[in-house]
């Protein structure tokens, strides 16, 4: 076991973990930030980034990521590729990090930042194509699409919006659900919202058996879920998946500093932005973010919580003075 205690322990190195970094380091905190192994979280499987301000033309999301680690590591924060498996002990007893590699951390105070990742359909060619016309975000990805015929899948509120937000940019957005319309699980006011819009083209008993495409998607295998009839959607040229986020969370399922909501987010206190349910455990970005889920929010929430962490430790220290 490392013997010395941090001020903070931050776990997740995309982009809320490692802006939280930045601020702790430079507030003169000891910072050691397991930023999980592969790190970096999702942007390092995004190829471009438009929406992130101060770059004009762009920027690879894996390129953004290394910036922020290397701002990071300039005052001080210590960054190791490393997962969390269990946070143990509490503010006044100190708490145990152990990470996936055998080693312990010790720390004064943990900034929970290991974000969430989308569900997939586990299609042969789905991963590979990922980044090349296959993705999770409507808002990060549907600006490339323009004048293009895209499909959304998904029968719930989120496929309902991000197909909406793609008409913005797509010739067509076909949207392909599973059962009925019946069983639809999207609420009636996003259906009708959806059904009204003449660029939606909805498909109902159709699954995804495959992406078709080398180097980008030229078109989807489908199947009828009734008759399982397979056929070829030629004219698709982008699939976006929208069957949910699973935050990452599971090694937090036995702790009781976090609550934990019903699709696994961690949950802030009531009456705090940053603040989990233990003293001195702080949450940012995705894995508490059901809804925003973009670098640029996942960042502010960092910033928001090291500075609330930087305040915590200073007035417990103060505290402790008197």
């Amino acid at each position: 076991m490392n013997n010395q205690v941090y001020d903070v322990i931050i776990l997740g190195g995309g982009p809320s973990g490692l802006t939280a970094a930045i601020y702790t380091a430079r507030a003169n905190l000891s910072t050691l930030v397991l930023a999980g192994n592969p790190p970096g979280g999702q942007l390092m499987l995004t190829s471009e980034v438009e929406n992130f301000p101060g770059f004009p033309q762009g920027i690879d999301g894996p390129q953004l990521i290394a910036g922020m680690r290397s701002q990071a590591e300039k005052f001080s924060a210590k960054c190791v590729n490393e997962n969390a498996l269990e946070i143990l002990g509490s503010f006044t007893d100190g708490f145990t990090v152990a990470s996936d590699t055998g080693a312990f951390y010790l720390a004064r105070t943990v900034i929970i930042a290991t974000g969430a990742v989308a569900k997939w359909l586990e299609l042969p060619n789905e991963q590979r194509l990922r980044g090349r016309g296959v993705s999770a975000c409507a808002t990060c990805d549907g600006f490339f699409f323009k004048g293009k015929v895209i499909a959304v899948v998904g029968g719930g509120d989120a496929a309902m919006e991000e197909a909406t937000y793609l008409t913005k940019y797509a010739e067509k957005v076909y949207v392909l659900v599973r059962s009925d319309k019946d069983a639809m699980k999207a609420s009636k006011i996003m259906q009708a919202k959806a059904f009204a819009n003449p660029k939606l083209e909805f498909k109902f008993h159709t699954a995804i058996t495959d992406v078709l495409g080398e180097n980008s998607v030229e078109g989807l295998e489908v199947q009828d879920t009734q008759t399982g009839g397979k056929s070829i959607m030629n004219d698709v040229r982008g699939l976006f998946v929208a069957i949910g986020h699973k935050p990452n969370t599971d090694f937090l399922k036995n702790a009781e500093m976090v609550a934990l909501g019903k699709f696994g987010y961690a949950l802030l206190k009531e009456g705090t932005y940053t603040h989990a349910l233990a003293e001195g455990v702080f949450l940012a970005g995705d894995v508490s973010d059901w809804k925003y889920r973009q670098a640029i929010t996942a960042s502010g929430f960092g910033c928001m919580a090291a500075m609330d962490c930087e305040k915590f430790i200073a007035e417990r220290s103060a505290h402790a003075k008197d």
